[in-house]
């Protein structure tokens, strides 16, 4: 299985599997901004190597000074973490909730950490109906249920998005339940800003509400690893004081701080490129028989058709040095989806090729043999 670990991107799990050299894999499997990190930031790491010296800043002021400009919020709301993933455990470790609560299918790191922390994990599901998003009524009750509950906005793995209206419920109804709702919006960026849906404007209504992002899917630095929370003052201090000293390095703190003044165009850039690319991504995998939920992000939710498995696409492509994510081990999902990010013309165009190339030799294959034929080995 290519999920060794539990998540796509995993290039030397794939080379051992499939036998290629890192390089040559065409990686779907994680949603990265397929345009690259941004100039500035790749000549500032360049430029700033020799500063591996030096301890990194431990308080971060710098970055949260310009995520608090950026945000429109006071640095006191602000945590900044290896990466989302620390940013969840943070949030644990300062609440250690008895009971977590998580909308399925969601980010496996939501119950591997919770679990990991000692928290039991109540869910509900999404409905294919709705593009595997929950009903509100359901997740309300769960928020009574739970000391803390994960929400992805939009969702990992079907990219969809609640509407404004179901989050200010859903946080009025935590303030009224004293629960913590963690609202995940570590693909956020990629949508538009006119068409996002976020608490942050109006964040400090909600005392037990908190927004968690990424920089690294955004801005292509995932081998630094770096997110951030954005919560009550009182809250961002608590999480804070849990957290390791230094775990952020020197070099992802100036890619932060890079990343931040760079300028609106490669953000501009980076959401036409995503929604173009999406939806002629979308149209291809329909066209090969695959159910897609009209998801917002850098990713889609692909139904294989049947009788295709996740595992038998996923090593068919692997071995033609193309790596999509295998979903079939998603509560709520089946044996039969997969996801794969959105990327660049020619890239999606090569994988919906040989997606319709595989489907159609299996095709052929089943064809052959009903007939009498002989498969070629």
């Amino acid at each position: 299985m290519l999920e060794k670990y539990g998540h796509g991107g995993d290039l030397l799990t794939a080379a051992e599997l499939y036998g290629n050299e890192n390089s040559r894999f065409l990686d779907f499997s994680a949603n990265i901004n397929p345009l690259g990190p941004p100039p500035e930031v790749l000549q500032l790491l360049q430029n700033s190597l020799s500063s591996i010296i030096a301890y990194p800043d431990p308080g971060h002021r710098r970055l949260k000074r310009l995520l608090a400009d950026s945000l429109g919020t006071d640095s006191s709301w602000l945590t900044v973490g290896n990466g989302a993933a620390e940013s969840m455990a943070l949030l644990l470790l300062a609440l250690t909730p008895r009971t977590v609560g998580i909308v399925e299918p969601c980010f496996s790191e939501y119950r591997q950490l919770s679990e990991q922390f000692g928290a039991e994990v109540l869910s509900v599901y999404g409905t294919i109906e709705q593009g595997y998003r929950a009903d509100v009524d359901m997740i309300s009750g769960l928020l009574e249920k739970v000391e803390l509950l994960f929400l992805g906005q939009p969702n990992n793995p079907n990219g969809i998005q609640y509407s404004l209206a179901d989050l200010r419920l859903l946080a009025q109804k935590a303030e009224s339940c004293g629960t913590y709702l963690a609202v995940d919006e570590a693909f956020i960026d990629f949508i538009p800003e006119a068409e996002r849906n976020s608490l942050l404007p109006e964040l400090e209504q909600y005392r037990h509400t908190i927004l968690i992002r990424s920089m690294t899917k955004f801005y292509a630095i995932p081998g630094l690893r770096l997110g951030f929370t954005i919560a009550h003052p009182e809250l961002a201090a608590a999480m804070t004081g849990k957290q390791v000293t230094w775990s952020v390095n020197g070099l992802a703190l100036l890619a932060g701080e890079a990343c931040l003044t760079s300028g609106h165009d490669y953000e501009k850039r980076t959401r036409t490129l995503i929604i173009s690319e999406r939806a002629k991504l979308r149209q291809g995998l329909l066209k090969l028989g695959c159910e897609i939920p009209p998801g917002e992000a850098n990713f889609l939710l692909c139904g294989l058709p049947s009788p295709w498995s996740a595992e038998k696409m996923q090593t068919l492509l692997g071995r033609s040095g193309i790596l999509v994510r295998s979903c079939a081990m998603y509560p709520g999902l089946g044996k039969g989806h997969i996801r794969v990010a959105v990327k660049n013309a020619a890239d999606c165009s090569r994988l919906l090729q040989r997606m319709g190339e595989i489907i159609a030799e299996e095709t052929g294959d089943r064809i052959g043999m009903r007939e009498g034929g002989v498969r070629n080995e």
